[in-house]
């Protein structure tokens, strides 16, 4: 990972927010942060484009599924990378509409995980739409 690569993570779990960030930085990426699906939204409305988006589901007023929907409705098609502690299966299926460029991590997770699945797609970037006309 170069420290080219921006990546936004978002949780409202401030502990776990800090974590997955600084387990990126350590990577070399640029990393923002967000502590909720509407501010997942504005950071990437203001500071975007981003190469990868981590979020956790579970988050006050948009859930981070929430906010990647909208992002995929206006065409932003960068790799996502979704954290839940859910047990609900439906989530496989949710994460899987959003594209093939999207990921399901299960809390707990370990960070190397986390950097495998981040690698991962980070690779295997298609030309994105991360930048609207």
């Amino acid at each position: 990972m170069s420290g080219h690569t921006r990546i936004l993570v978002a949780d409202d779990d401030l502990q776990l927010l800090n974590t997955v960030a600084e387990a990126l930085r350590r990577l070399g990426a640029d990393v923002v942060q967000a502590e909720s699906g509407a501010e997942l939204i504005e950071q990437l409305a203001s500071e975007g484009p981003f190469d990868l988006v981590v979020t956790d589901i579970s988050m006050p007023w948009m859930s981070g599924m929430q906010a990647m929907r909208s992002v995929r409705t206006v065409g932003l098609g960068m790799p996502v990378i979704v954290m839940t502690a859910l047990g609900d299966e439906r989530v496989s299926a949710q994460v899987q509409a959003l594209g093939r460029n999207a990921a399901l991590l299960r809390k707990p997770f370990e960070l190397n995980e986390l950097e495998s699945v981040a690698a991962m797609l980070l690779s295997s970037k298609q030309p994105s739409v991360d930048r609207p006309s």
